[in-house]
């Protein structure tokens, strides 16, 4: 007995170091690209008034928190990625699970809709907001296609790349949900195509209701991938830059439309630029305001989602 249990012992922990030789290569990618660099981030926002050409500072504290937390162009940032977290996040789902149910029931020319739903998450981010500066800004030559539109239906025409705020941020909430929809279409169209159609049938010879159907079938069946769009939703949305520069330029303060990753962009390399310690101690609020969300997301999911 102990011959035998001392053989399965020893295979049992060869398999079990096999593991940590396969796992090896991803816990040094990790540990190089994402624990370190965020060890290091961590000790530049205690590090005040860090220099980069001499490499030294000369306290450390909180400091570099309080003055970004008392920033005005920092609270402006944080104010426009919340709007925008909450705003896209719900809607491009919501839009998303309608369009993918939608397609789910179509059969002739089911592909060709996929395809053309899928186009603007392919189409570089910069070409997409020169498309959308097209149908929205207004200049001396021409109102833009939108107000175009407005104007037909007897409204007046709106500014909304270089105008009133609530313009400006329609703008962008719309963008994004436009670049985020075909992702979330993709994969929501894959989940539904996934679920057993046993049910569906077992459902209709009760004379159960499409609605009913829809909230005690399809939802739960597709609930993780929902779940997961929303999780990587507002991880997506919270580090949000590139889609602003693309519709209102470089200089996002001058027209109030930051976001907290371009406040850190320009703390490090913007016309403000030369502040690391101020740009890490903003990153890492941001990093705490993901992480928080992620795990009350995640904590919900668990007891919300069906496996």
């Amino acid at each position: 007995m102990c011959a035998k249990w001392d053989i399965r012992r020893n295979e049992y922990m060869k398999s079990g170091l096999k593991g940590w030789v396969y796992l090896l290569p991803a816990i040094l990618f990790l540990g190089a690209f994402m624990v370190y660099p965020l060890i290091d981030v961590f000790i530049y926002s205690l590090e005040e008034g860090f220099n980069f050409a001499s490499q030294t500072y000369y306290d450390v504290g909180l400091y570099n928190f309080s003055y970004v937390l008392h920033d005005q162009y920092f609270l402006q940032a944080l104010k426009n990625t919340f709007i925008l977290v909450i705003i896209t996040v719900p809607v491009s789902t919501g839009l998303a699970l309608l369009i993918s149910v939608g397609l789910s029931s179509i059969k002739p020319l089911r592909k060709l809709y996929e395809t053309v739903y899928f186009l603007p998450y392919v189409t570089n981010t910069l070409a997409v907001g020169l498309v959308f500066m097209i149908l929205f800004k207004k200049t001396a030559y021409s109102d833009g296609l939108v107000n175009l539109v407005i104007n037909w239906f007897g409204g007046s025409s709106v500014d909304f790349i270089d105008g009133p705020y609530w313009a400006k941020m329609f703008v962008l909430c719309f963008y994004t949900v436009w670049v985020v929809l075909p992702f979330k279409i993709l994969l929501l169209t894959s989940a539904l195509s996934s679920v057993d159609r046993s049910y569906y049938n077992a459902a209709k010879v009760d004379g159960t209701s499409s609605l009913r159907i829809f909230t005690k079938i399809t939802l739960p069946m597709i609930s993780p991938t929902m779940f997961y769009l929303i999780v990587t939703g507002f991880i997506g949305a919270f580090k949000a830059y590139s889609d602003a520069v693309a519709l209102f330029g470089t200089d996002l303060n001058a027209s109030g439309m930051n976001t907290i990753v371009g406040y850190v962009y320009d703390m490090l390399y913007g016309d403000s630029g030369g502040y690391p310690s101020y740009a890490s101690a903003a990153a890492i609020i941001l990093f705490a305001i993901v992480l928080t969300i992620t795990c009350i997301n995640l904590l919900i999911s668990r007891k919300h989602t069906h496996y």
